[in-house]
């Protein structure tokens, strides 16, 4: 049987020329151990409470059990278009909580997170990065029944023959493809396009896979779970073997958000397949998306809801220093929060009362509290977060230090939350891999005995300087230099 295809999970247009069916996301995994990697939910009990050590949160219990209940209209969807505003000192965990939310949310909601000085760039206006991040934050959930060919991969032959172009080397004829599921095996013999995507999507033999019968599209599902007690590296998820036949008709969901699909549609004259796209997303320079080009997938989008095909799921934009924006931004904003396609917006500010940015004519400015007009400050729910006290902060380093496989010892963990309590909780969380660092050096790395104690805390204190020995080391030059 020969099926043909242009490419794995190429972009699909419709009868109206609109690309609904976007490159598929980048599947690389992060092993790096970030600044909230330990952050896997708010820490809610069933009552809405907030528990003193959970899903990686500590401390701001207030803020929590208020993020709780505005989750809770937000799944209702009660509160789409009115912002929620974040507000408190540096380090107090506003990020942390916005990060929360999304994982609260659900995996397949989408999480856009930018700081308001992403705007200022010289390539795109500053609407335009608004409104690509708010486009990005929106979800649709595209479902479709299609016949595909499913199930696990047992032969992977492709054959060769002579190439008719040319007297050397040679071209795939075509490729047998051996398909099992509980029910019964199926061998395929398949267009060599259909090898090509295979190849793309690194499939071998133990994979589970479907091939879209109409266009040839592979899909790697994963790796099969016979193979699940070999030591096999490369298998990113076990998956059981299908049921029913191998040819089938099976409904297929895609996640996808609106910026996706404004990329996808942005430049496909080089051609709709997976690799025309991707060269025009990576040539050098951003593009805009001009407005009749995102009314005109909106129209599709539409069409597609009331359908029935697809569903829209508005996920999480969080811009974090949002008094870094101007006048302009902010009237953009209120319009976009207007629009019956918004996402849930969350927004974060450390400051009192400043000048809003844009309107400083002469020195002076219109000062509003932190920064933001007083017309969009009042859509917002405004949610405060406190500094940390040093038993909050003692959890939060012995936490840390869990996840970053750290030995470290108590008295060391009680002089960094006093540290912490006087200084910053940023500044002591960057001294644990630098302090473990310097004990292995004292230590060396065999030494079993590598515990992170007070001395090696006390030696980076001599190294390294916080923000308020920094500010009064600069005071004491300043009145050097004005006495001599």
């Amino acid at each position: 049987m020969s099926t043909v295809a242009s490419s794995s999970s190429a972009p699909q247009a419709n009868n109206g020329g609109i690309i609904t069916q976007p490159p598929p996301p980048s599947t690389l995994r992060e092993s790096r151990i970030a600044t909230h990697s330990h952050i896997k939910g708010l820490g809610l009990a069933d009552d809405g409470t907030a528990m003193d050590v959970s899903q990686g949160f500590i401390g701001q219990n207030l803020a929590r059990e208020a993020l709780g209940l505005h989750l809770s209209l937000l799944k209702l969807g009660k509160y789409s278009g009115r912002p929620l505003l974040l507000v408190g000192p540096p380090g107090t965990g506003k990020t942390a909580l916005a990060l929360a939310l999304s994982q609260e949310l659900g995996s397949k909601v989408p999480f856009c997170a930018m700081v308001g000085s992403e705007v200022y760039s010289g390539e795109v206006k500053k609407t335009e990065v608004l409104g690509s991040c708010f486009r990005r934050a929106i979800g649709l959930r595209i479902k479709e029944t299609k016949e595909v060919y499913e199930g696990e991969v047992t032969e992977l032959t492709p054959s060769e023959a002579e190439n008719p172009l040319s007297g050397y080397g040679k071209t795939i004829s075509h490729v047998i493809v051996g398909l099992k599921t509980v029910k019964g095996t199926k061998q395929l013999r398949l267009d060599p396009s259909v090898y090509e995507a295979i190849q793309k999507e690194r499939v071998v033999v133990g994979d589970v896979i479907y091939i879209e019968a109409n266009t040839g599209a592979v899909k790697r599902v994963g790796r099969s779970d016979t193979y699940a007690s070999e030591y096999d590296l490369e298998a990113e998820e076990y998956v059981p073997l299908p049921k029913g036949d191998v040819h089938k008709r099976k409904e297929l969901v895609q996640d996808v958000t609106l910026n996706d699909l404004d990329m996808a549609n942005a430049k496909p004259q080089g051609g709709q397949d997976i690799m025309s796209v991707m060269g025009q997303l990576v040539k050098g320079g951003r593009t805009e998306v001009t407005d009749k080009l995102r009314k005109e997938i909106n129209k599709v989008v539409d069409k597609y809801i009331e359908q029935g095909v697809a569903e829209l799921v508005p996920g999480v934009l969080f811009i974090d220093e949002v008094h870094m924006l101007d006048m302009e931004c902010f009237t953009y904003l209120n319009r976009a929060l207007e629009s019956p396609l918004s996402p849930y917006v969350v927004l974060a500010s450390n400051r009192g009362i400043c000048t809003i940015r844009g309107t400083d004519k002469d020195g002076q400015g219109i000062k509003s509290p932190h920064g933001i007009p007083i017309d969009l400050l009042d859509r917002c729910m405004i949610i405060k977060t406190n500094l940390y006290n040093k038993e909050e902060i003692f959890k939060i380093l012995e936490l840390r230090c869990k996840i970053e496989n750290i030995q470290i010892s108590s008295k060391a963990l009680i002089n960094l939350s006093e540290q912490g309590e006087k200084t910053s909780l940023r500044f002591v969380l960057q001294l644990l891999t630098p302090s473990n660092i310097l004990n292995k050096i004292k230590n060396g790395d065999n030494n079993n005995n590598n515990i992170v104690n007070e001395e090696d805390i006390l030696e980076l204190n001599e190294l390294f300087l916080d923000s308020k020995k920094s500010t009064e080391l600069l005071k004491d030059l300043e009145d050097f230099d004005t006495k001599y």
